[in-house]
């Protein structure tokens, strides 16, 4: 039976997700809600 307690004590994530993780915190990135506000901008200033 895996012990999971056991397991999470050796768990090292590995190089690449950290760097990944780094990248991604570091980039403004658009996301949804992004979209969208500027889309409802577009719209008002139509008006």
């Amino acid at each position: 039976m895996i012990n999971f307690e056991e397991e999470l004590e050796k768990f090292k994530p590995s190089l690449e997700i950290s760097e990944a993780e780094e990248e991604i915190y570091n980039n403004n990135l658009t996301d949804v809600g992004d979209i969208i506000k500027e889309l409802l901008e577009k719209v008002n200033d139509k008006k």
